[in-house]
């Protein structure tokens, strides 16, 4: 008996060894059972570099705020594209040094740095100075975390001559079954037209229906009593007064509103190309925005940043030469300049005070807040209204941010014992709805 009772206990048990192998076996090969290798664990972290997030932080906002001009992480721009330059670069003290005076490394006659200087075109570096190999490995620590873009999906379609690839947008589906949707109304409409006639010309064939039912179906409808009929008339007068009455007040809500507003500009500039594609920092052209009232117009030498070297035959591009007499074959520049007129798309009234700095500097908004999403404009247009209600629900309904700011400490205390402590302080609580702080 205990021979048998062992016999079936080794069988159980080697039935469940064989399964759980098995099932080893099928997790590891199936991709619904594999884990996705996490992208910093998947490659070795390259020596020297950081997958901290603070230090990726400070990498990223280092790397956008004077690198995107020229640079991108996965692509050639007017510069090479910085991913993997840890192994490219004969060392990482190199990459310090360029860094620092990209100048001095050419003129010692580095044959790497003589190479790229040669292959992009003799293109200057800007020499940053201020930062040290700390900042340096912070700044290639986002570029190694930056992973590449994915190819668009696809769907492989074959036609009786091969095989091809198309992209479906969902809004397609939409389209499709709104279109199903309609057809499908107008022939239900369509069927009960029939059975409306079907019945009519039955009932007027029936020899006994009664007369008071054979009015009712031989009536026929007046549209012209209807429509001349004083109550249609006075409902179609009222509705004509009370549009054309909206139509003058919204009019004159309007008066000075230029939302949406899109001029052609003297030079082709295209937001989507240099703030999307390319991710360009907006304070690297508008230069006043963190420490001005204004934003400022971006200066024509800031084009020639780049534009002495690249995309040197556009037509638009041979604008900005024109207008400050520079020869790119030479290089050289006359003195026969005269200044871009560009056009003013963002205006406010004199009598209203607007400054850049207090709301990107301290307040910390982002330009989209205001100028909509600016990376995605071909040209640019108004996106806000900028009338005073559009200003002043912004101060109702935005938080202050007092992170870090010893100036706000006492208001935000005063503020927790007045409200409690159960909402936070918004603009209006410091004074943004004062007359005094808009209007001089």
């Amino acid at each position: 008996m205990n021979e048998k009772k062992t016999s079936i206990m080794t069988k159980v048990k080697f039935t469940r060894l064989t399964f759980l192998l098995l099932f080893t076996l099928f997790a590891v090969n199936n991709p619904l059972f594999a884990q996705a290798p996490d992208g910093d664990a998947a490659a070795a972290l390259p020596a020297g570099l950081s997958a901290d997030p603070a230090v990726i932080a400070k990498g990223k906002e280092i790397f956008t705020g004077n690198c995107t001009s020229c640079h991108a992480v996965h692509e050639k721009v007017i510069g090479p594209a910085l991913f993997g330059v840890w192994d490219r670069a004969p060392s990482r003290e190199w990459i310090y040094n360029f860094v620092k005076n990209s100048t001095k490394v050419i003129k010692s006659g580095d044959p790497y740095a003589v190479k790229l200087y040669n292959e992009y075109k003799k293109t200057q570096m800007t020499s940053f100075q201020n930062y040290g190999p700390a900042e340096v490995d912070a700044v290639l620590s986002y570029i190694n975390s930056v992973k590449p873009p994915e190819p668009p999906t696809t769907i492989s379609t074959t036609d009786g001559g091969g095989t091809g690839t198309s992209t479906q947008a969902d809004g397609g589906y939409t389209t499709a079954i709104l279109t199903i949707l309609i057809i499908v109304l107008v022939l239900i409409l369509i069927v009960l037209g029939l059975m409306v006639n079907v019945l009519t010309k039955f009932l007027q064939d029936k020899e006994d229906l009664a007369e008071e039912d054979k009015e009712v179906v031989n009536q026929k409808s007046d549209l012209g009593k209807f429509f001349t009929s004083n109550g249609v008339i006075g409902i179609f007068i009222f509705i004509i007064v009370a549009l054309s009455m909206k139509a003058g007040i919204d009019g004159l809500f309007t008066v000075g509103v230029q939302q949406n507003y899109q001029p052609r500009q003297p030079i082709a500039f295209s937001h989507e190309i240099h703030a999307g594609q390319y991710e360009i920092d907006c304070n690297y052209c508008h230069t006043g925005v963190r420490k001005a009232k204004s934003a400022n117009i971006p200066s024509a030498n800031i084009c020639m940043n780049c534009h002495s070297a690249i995309k040197t035959e556009s037509p638009e591009i041979a604008k900005i030469y024109k207008a400050i007499d520079f020869d790119p074959e030479t290089g050289e520049y006359g003195e026969n300049t005269k200044p871009i007129e560009w056009v003013r798309i963002h205006n406010l009234p004199d009598l209203a005070y607007f400054n850049h700095s207090q709301h990107v500097e301290v307040a910390k908004l982002e330009c989209e807040t205001c100028h909509g999403e600016i990376k995605e404009m071909e040209v640019v247009y108004q996106y806000a209204p900028l009338t005073m209600g559009w200003c002043i629900n912004c101060h109702r309904e935005t938080d202050v941010n007092t992170k870090g700011n010893g100036y706000y400490t006492k208001l935000v205390q005063l503020h927790k014992e007045s409200k409690g402590g159960k909402t936070p302080m918004k603009v209006e609580d410091i004074g943004g709805l004062e007359c005094s702080k808009c209007h001089y």
